[in-house]
């Protein structure tokens, strides 16, 4: 492989998509995808040759290119990702933009909870977009908070960082609004096999999927200022199910919102008055 239009070669002979191709090649390189595209005849480095066919050979594997570059960008933000904590995908972009809406009728410091934060994207994306909350992030891995404490400190975000187990560590506290994408795959669910270099502790909860988040609904009023919101991130399929846990709860105005491929992927409801 000696020059650029060899490597884009050796990708496709790969069965790697051409716009993975060009990130890969572009972060080798530190050129530029249109620069590359437009130099296909140029000599390529022995180092960065080396480092982009070991990276084919993982993306190959399936790895998420995400973990491959070490960045993913969520809600305008350019986050540093690992395999400690789970890929940010544009779905939860709809969660962040509902609590968003929200939060722009509230109050000017608004107290915000993160539940499950991995990587930090929800709660770093709701600070840089309401600089005046308050913003809480539980996690209970201490990797994934390094991570997200890493993003933190490199955005210049300031998030209350906190390790624990869902409620667990936030006893006696009260919060505008809770946001949470928790695990919420099957145990045994067919989509498992392509998400196998993703946490699996960040994926699944139990038969259903909805074990973590029965736990977060039955633990968030005592959370909650009155009126204040819950809003949950969950499969395709169980928007109805969702609702109905909200409103066995006692939450009000409980409520789903559709993703840009129209599916309802988030929902939720305010506490009691």
């Amino acid at each position: 492989m000696h020059t650029i239009g060899d490597a884009f070669k050796a990708a496709r002979e790969a069965g790697i998509e051409r716009l993975d191709a060009q990130l890969m090649l572009s972060a080798c390189t530190r050129r530029p995808r249109a620069w590359l595209i437009a130099h296909a005849d140029d000599a390529l480095d022995v180092a960065a040759s080396s480092t982009f066919l070991a990276w084919l050979r993982r993306r190959a594997q399936g790895e998420p290119l995400a973990y491959i570059l070490g960045e993913k960008e969520f809600h305008g933000l350019l986050l540093k990702v690992d395999a400690n904590v789970l890929v940010p995908r544009p779905d939860t972009e709809t969660l962040v933009d509902w609590a968003i809406e929200v939060l722009h009728g509230s109050n000017a410091n608004p107290r915000v909870l993160d539940l499950g934060t991995g990587s930090g994207a929800i709660a770093l994306a709701i600070k840089h977009a309401v600089s005046g909350a308050d913003v809480v992030a539980v996690d209970e891995s201490e990797v994934a908070l390094n991570v997200a404490r890493t993003n933190g400190q490199r955005l210049g975000l300031a998030v209350e960082w906190t390790l624990g187990h869902w409620w667990q560590p936030l006893a006696g506290r009260r919060f505008d609004i809770v946001l949470s994408n928790p695990p919420y795959v099957a145990e045994g669910d067919e989509h498992l096999a392509a998400l196998s270099h993703e946490p699996r502790s960040a994926l699944t909860a139990g038969a259903d999927g909805l074990d973590d988040i029965r736990l977060i609904v039955e633990g968030a009023i005592s959370h909650l200022a009155p009126g204040a919101w819950l809003m949950l991130e969950h499969g395709h399929d169980q928007a109805a199910r969702v609702r109905e846990l909200l409103e066995r709860a006692g939450f009000a105005s409980v409520q789903s919102r559709r993703d840009l491929a129209g599916i309802e992927r988030c929902t939720g409801g305010h506490a009691p008055l």
